[in-house]
């Protein structure tokens, strides 16, 4: 059942937010591309360069399937995915497990947000793109073996580039690929309906879209500072 389309009552808040994402995501592009050339020049391999890419890659994914979709269920990946985040940054201030002692970053490594990030959105793929749009057949199954392979090949990378260890990497998997589930199945079980035959609730889940989407964007803003410091 396909998902009624938002309303273009949004489109220009929408459009604003978009922009903002996009100037955020330009910076964040450039400093990124000055950390490839240092791995090349420092002869990291081809695996250093790999794992810088690997969240480009994946968020691409996930910014394509939102905008292929532009719907209710979208508005509440975007919402879920941040809360991912979040629950990652949390995990890691109660486990307070540290780094393999390989590694120059002194925060805590358990679990690791990278896999947790990555299971999110290779399950939201699968769930919410291959399976919902192709149904189970030969085609969307191996779509969902490689979307699944290739995010579990990013998340191998975070471990033989010794930024973290295979039990850190595990359990970022295993949380974030549960989350996403329980998330997908809230959205289908209690508000899908809701969000289809109210405005109200329409707005709502707008409203805390947008929000949470500032509100992570600010906060990788000021991490982008205090890393300059």
């Amino acid at each position: 059942m396909t998902v009624k389309r938002f309303s273009s009552r949004g489109g220009g808040s929408s459009n604003d937010g978009n922009e903002q994402f996009g100037a955020v995501e330009q910076e964040s592009f450039i400093n990124n591309s000055s950390e490839i050339r240092k791995d090349l020049v420092a002869g990291g391999g081809i695996e250093a360069i790999v794992n810088r890419l690997s969240k480009w890659v994946v968020s691409a994914l996930f910014g394509s399937i939102i905008l292929l979709r532009h719907d209710g269920a979208a508005l509440w990946a975007v919402i879920g995915s941040i809360s991912n985040s979040a629950l990652s940054v949390v995990l890691k201030r109660i486990l307070n497990q540290e780094r393999p002692a390989t590694t120059l970053r002194s925060d805590p490594g358990m679990p690791s947000s990278h896999a947790q990030s990555i299971s999110f959105i290779s399950a939201f793929a699968v769930l919410s793109a291959v399976m919902e749009w192709l149904g189970t057949n030969g085609v969307s199954l191996f779509l969902s073996g490689l979307i699944l392979a290739l995010g579990s090949y990013f998340i191998r990378l975070r471990v033989s580039q010794k930024l973290h260890t295979s039990s850190q990497v595990v359990v970022g998997a295993i949380v974030g690929s549960t989350f996403c589930i329980l998330w997908y199945t809230m959205w289908n079980s209690l508000l899908r309906e809701a969000f289809e035959s109210s405005l109200l609730v329409q707005i709502s889940v707008f409203l805390f879209a947008a929000t949470f989407a500032l509100a992570f964007a600010a906060y990788v803003v000021l991490n982008w500072f205090k890393d300059d410091r």
